[in-house]
């Protein structure tokens, strides 16, 4: 014998011996093996059959989800015709980074038409300008999609054919489609009123023209060219360049060479030209895309984490049978992989198993988007095969990895050390498990307390909400230890028979009943730290706005907004201290970071200085808002901090069209949630907006100023309480839709949590037959599994509040400096009610069921 030291090489094995084949993982030996215990132990593999499948539905239904927002979109409508559509590039690009939307429309130089039709293949280019009108009806504003105005030449975008009368050939005419004019009762030779900003005119309806596909979104109203750029009030200035393409030219063909030969312009072509139609469809696609992206990757985790968990539970139960495997001379390598090749089939049956219902969830989803108004109408659901393989290889490998971690202990322990492990559950972990465990949970607890105080901005939220799941993995670690514990807790205090056997069942099987425990842990505690820190959120901003509102009144618009020029009238009206004009856009603001920038979208607010002190209490902490002009900032507190910049340094930001402006910072403010994290001149914001209007108008006046007089020659606008005044809008989404997105997440966790402590009580067939083998009744059985029913709620409960509270009262911190979030008591009464819903009938419903053999028969049964 040769030995192995010194680098010496091993003997070759004697002539005619075979060498020992390897078995791999996936080898078809190993496969037909687990197929066969699978198929032995059906009942075992359903719940993680189950787990994968729900799980694959679920990220199926988000990848298909974000190859809408990528691929989908709204078929054009004024631009039908059009083989190309011209516009300005609706996004702030970014290096490495997903490009973010910007809010208002960016557009082109006149001149741009010129440059267009020079580029060969284009038959004609066709300018366009549109202006948000109102349509009045008996001085009521007409229901129904948004109405544009343009100019007539841009009907052969459409195109439009009149249906009767005349084309507009004075500055009073208009022509109306079709269906508006229905809707607003009046034909060619009748008269309309129509509303630009604020001041309603009369027009001429020269003509009625149906447009060549139906128009669901919106509603076209045509004037004279010169009228259209009259109200337009951009000279030099035009929305987009339709391109009507020569015979036999392909559109994506002359897409690119316009873009190579007029530089600074984007081209748009076949339902991408809607974006340019109107900004929601292209604000929409990036909605969905960061939701879709965002949901996914959380899902994805959660997967990964249930699936783990619900085979660590399953491998578990079949102890007994690992440690015969392991005692008549099964390898710990072999059994590892048999339960590989177990996890692998199990997933990918599991996996595929949930593409239907997947594609079924992003239906319901998507129409759930539609209805909440995030997703256009017309925005189609792009469903093809690769959210299905994604989902299908994610949870494969979940389930993999799942498998792997859940089979190392099992084929660790020693072939004589097994049989003897399989009489009582161990109760020790292992020393990686308990150190990280321990470590976790003073690192969880440091950063939703140490870092909003030391750390600046939302820096100081996200590290406080991280809290919440780092204590979830702590408690997926010390599990065990903590169930137990609370067993023994509650063993302190006096009881019958079946609830000491319930205690000392829940301290026997701590580890089986932590793991099923663990989801609904998760569940409780993400379901508080997300509604919670939302309640939070929204009733720091609504408090910061109530105290805030100082004006006596306020002027709000029926129609898209307020004419600036109405405050100077306003101001002539006798007893009128001060009217504060506010308008709204957003803002991207950027900052470096190492060698990339950072970037983020803030609600911004455009304001006179003069009239912010009696109009509105920003509670400025530093610097004075006097100092409001030209090219100036104030910033809330939270902005501040994140960016790294106070008063006296320089912020640098995209307006809401995407003019980078480098702006001084004059002040720093508390009641950014409340009314925006930036505010500016208003002039500025005024500038840099679609339709150059204001959101409302705030009036400081004597309690004898007659308004509603002064306002009469303007039927869309009213006078309003504060009250009327509105939170700043956030970059958080429709409420609605992250409801149903938590709603989803939160159920999956739901069945994660039936179907781990359905398959934990079934399994204990036996245990329950031997109890009434020795003298306990069945009532006695189900009262003590009452009683683990309600340690397992009340743990669920106790620990899954625990560990969301350091994140809840870091973030309320952060936020608004005050150590108490916002909970409200019938939310969380609905989640106590949900958490004992779901556990409750996942433990007695299958002891039940467990119950109904007779004893002799159940104990005789097979595991």
């Amino acid at each position: 014998m040769v030995s192995r030291k010194n680098g010496a090489k091993a003997a070759d094995p004697p002539a005619g011996v075979k060498a020992k084949k390897k078995v791999k993982t996936l080898s078809r030996e190993n496969l037909s093996l687990a197929w066969s215990t699978i198929r032995g132990r059906k009942g075992g593999f359903a719940a993680v059959l189950i787990a994968v499948a729900v799980g694959s539905a679920v990220i199926t239904a988000c990848g298909a989800l974000l190859e809408t927002g990528l691929s989908s979109g709204v078929p054009a409508e004024r631009y039908h015709k059009a083989a190309v559509v011209v516009g300005g590039y609706q996004a702030m690009p970014v290096d490495g980074d997903s490009d973010p939307r910007l809010s208002e429309r960016v557009r082109l130089p006149a001149d741009t038409v010129a440059k267009v039709a020079a580029v060969k293949g284009v038959e004609s280019a066709v300018a366009d300008t549109s202006v948000r009108m109102t349509v009045l009806k008996k001085d009521s504003v007409l229901d129904g999609p948004p109405v544009y105005g343009h100019g007539w030449s841009a009907s052969v975008l459409a195109p439009f054919t009149l249906r009767s009368g005349s084309q507009p050939q004075a500055a009073d005419d208009v022509v109306l489609d079709s269906d508006l004019a229905n809707r607003a009762g009046v034909g060619a030779g009748d008269t309309v009123t129509l509303v630009a900003g604020s001041k309603p005119e009369s027009y001429h309806v020269s003509g009625v023209a149906e447009p060549g596909v139906s128009f669901d979104r919106q509603s076209a109203v045509f004037f004279t060219d010169d009228q259209a750029a009259r109200l337009y009030d951009l000279p030099g200035k035009i929305d987009a360049v339709g391109v009507l393409a020569a015979n036999g030219t392909d559109a994506g063909d002359l897409a690119d060479r316009i873009k190579k030969a007029v530089p600074g312009v984007e081209t748009y072509t076949g339902d991408d030209r809607s974006d340019v139609e109107t900004l929601d469809v292209g604000q929409s696609r990036s909605f969905v895309i960061e939701v879709a992206s965002a949901f996914g990757a959380t899902m994805i985790m959660l997967v990964v984490i249930v699936v783990s968990g619900t085979l660590a539970l399953q491998v578990q139960q079949r102890r007994r049978e690992l440690a015969l495997l392991r005692a008549v001379g099964a390898t710990p390598r072999q059994v590892l992989r048999m339960i590989g090749g177990e996890a692998v089939l199990v997933g990918g049956i599991g996996a595929v198993l949930g593409a239907l219902p997947g594609i079924l969830l992003a239906l319901l989803l998507h129409s759930v988007f539609t209805s909440a108004g995030v997703l256009p109408a017309g925005f189609s659901l792009e469903i093809t095969p690769l959210p299905v393989l994604f989902a299908v290889l994610v949870c494969v490998l979940a389930a993999r990895v799942g498998g792997w971690l859940a089979a190392r202990r099992a084929a660790k322990v020693s072939a004589v050390e097994a049989l003897g492990d399989v009489a009582v559950e161990s109760k020790k972990l292992g020393w990686v498990r308990l150190t990280l465990g321990l470590l976790l949970v003073p690192g969880g607890l440091a950063v939703a307390v140490v870092l909003p105080i030391v750390l600046p901005g939302e820096s100081a939220i996200e590290g406080a909400a991280s809290s919440a799941l780092l204590l979830v993995i702590a408690v997926g670690l010390l599990g065990p230890k903590l169930f137990g514990g609370i067993a023994a807790l509650l063993g302190r205090r006096p009881g019958g028979v079946t609830r000491f056997l319930a205690i000392a069942n829940s301290r026997a099987r701590a580890r089986r009943l932590s793991a099923a425990t663990t989801p609904l842990i998760m569940g409780v505690t993400m379901a508080s730290a997300q509604l919670f820190g939302a309640t939070t959120l929204a009733a720091t901003a609504q408090d910061q706005l109530v105290d805030g509102v100082i004006a006596d009144h306020v002027v709000t618009s029926d129609s898209a907004g307020i004419s600036p020029g109405l405050v100077d009238e306003l101001r002539k009206v006798p007893g009128v201290r001060t009217v504060g004009p506010v308008a709204r856009t957003s803002t991207i603001l950027t900052w470096p970071d190492g060698d990339g920038i950072q970037y983020r979208i803030s609600s911004a607010q455009g304001v006179d200085p003069a009239a912010v002190p009696d109009t509105m209490k920003l509670d400025v902490l530093r610097g004075d808002l006097s100092g409001l002009t030209g090219n100036t900032v104030a910033l809330s507190r939270i902005v501040s901090g994140t960016v790294g910049a106070d008063v006296g340094g320089t912020v640098e930001m995209h307006l809401g069209d995407g003019t980078v402006e480098k702006a001084k910072v004059v002040a720093v403010y508390e009641n950014g949630l409340g009314f925006g994290d930036i505010t500016l001149p208003h002039d500025v914001v005024i500038a840099h907006t679609t339709d150059h209007l204001d959101q409302w108008l705030m009036v400081n006046a004597d309690p004898k100023a007659d308004l509603s007089a002064a306002l009469k020659p303007y039927p869309t606008l009213s006078v309003r309480d504060a009250e009327a005044v509105t939170v700043a809008p956030t970059d958080a989404g429709a409420s609605g839709v992250s409801l149903m997105l938590n709603a989803v997440l939160l159920g999956y966790l739901a069945i994660a949590v039936v179907n781990t402590l359905v398959m934990a009580t079934i399994s204990r067939r036996g245990e329950f037959a031997l109890l009434r083998l020795v003298g306990t009744r069945t009532s006695q059985v189900r009262s003590m599994m009452r009683q683990e029913a309600g340690i397992i709620a009340l743990c669920a409960i106790a620990v899954g509040t625990i560990a969301a509270l350091p994140s809840l009262i870091g973030m309320s911190y952060a936020i608004r400096h005050s150590v108490f979030p916002s909970i409200p008591p019938l939310m969380y009464l609905g989640i106590v009610i949900a958490a004992v819903a779901i556990a409750w009938p996942a433990v007695m419903l299958p002891a039940r069921l467990a119950l109904r053999p007779p004893a002799v028969e159940a104990i005789s049964r097979p595991e």
